[in-house]
């Protein structure tokens, strides 16, 4: 298990909002939370001349203050590391097993929910990405973590991921998959049947969709889990689901050709760009 939880921060009020998420997460965890500010100065700040800390700017020093008295038994690294903040924060979060970031950094463009640092993050990251809105209309820190399902077969490391967050903090998971029916013969010229068929096909659906989900209730009895298919389109779903969410947990995959190539689909890219809370990219192959 990861020993730090690393949360990217900038003076943005997206990064304050992250490094707070940050923060209760590590604290739930029993994890250090490590405050990375990356890019600027070439020179680490550890071998820069002074106090560290002192060099960092302003707006961060006071956050982490804020996280010190908000939580004092929470253990804070906070630390400059120097390069591009996509390679940096992406090679911090690596190293520790989740990176947490601003769903729009300083750098964002007006009308735009995620900034280029958030995306190149969670396209590229071999580890766990969360990305945090700031003034999120939406998600409860009470409410249910929201598991995206493709094709009824969920992928082990993202339903790991998502039943170890429903544990950690208490509360159930709802697996949703999406299911739309593809035009044809039975739909075009059967009108009247369209109901019965598409009702049959989500049964079926939904029945494998449980059966997937039955050996991680057995492994995590303490999470009420349920499953749901759905007849909106994956991202409107997810995206609304997030409202009353504590956590939206999307899967994306690791190709083994071309690993340089962006990896997010439009799914992710809709929920990632209109959820109203928390969202989580794990990737997978």
């Amino acid at each position: 298990m990861a020993q730090s939880v690393v949360v990217g921060v900038d003076g943005s009020a997206e990064s304050t909002a992250a490094a707070e998420w940050a923060a209760q997460q590590a604290h739930r965890s029993g994890r250090v939370l490590r405050m990375v500010h990356a890019g600027g100065p070439q020179t680490p700040l550890s071998e820069q001349p002074g106090d560290p800390a002192e060099s960092l700017p302003e707006a961060v020093r006071v956050l982490r203050g804020r996280l010190v008295d908000a939580l004092p038994a929470l253990e804070i690294h906070c630390e400059h590391v120097p390069g591009s903040p996509a390679h940096a924060l992406v090679a911090a979060g690596e190293r520790e097993g989740l990176l947490v970031l601003g769903s729009r950094g300083l750098g964002g463009v007006t009308g735009l929910l995620v900034g280029s640092v958030a995306l190149q993050a969670a396209a590229h990251a071999a580890c766990p990405v969360v990305l945090v809105r700031a003034g999120a209309d939406g998600g409860r820190a009470s409410g249910d973590v929201v598991v995206g399902v493709e094709g009824g077969r969920p992928c082990d490391e993202v339903l790991a991921f998502a039943f170890a967050q429903a544990a950690e903090r208490g509360v159930g998971l709802r697996a949703m998959e999406s299911l739309i029916l593809p035009a044809g013969p039975y739909v075009t010229d059967a009108p009247m049947a369209q109901p019965e068929i598409r009702a049959s096909v989500a049964a079926s659906e939904l029945v494998r969709l449980q059966d997937a989900l039955a050996r991680w209730r057995e492994k995590y009895p303490e999470v009420r889990a349920e499953a749901e298919v759905t007849g909106w389109p994956a991202g409107r779903a997810l995206a609304e689901a997030s409202r009353s969410a504590a956590l939206v947990v999307l899967g994306r995959r690791t190709p083994r050709l071309l690993p340089a190539a962006p990896r997010l689909g439009g799914t992710a890219h809709t929920v990632l760009h209109h959820a109203h809370g928390p969202v989580a990219v794990v990737p997978h192959e």
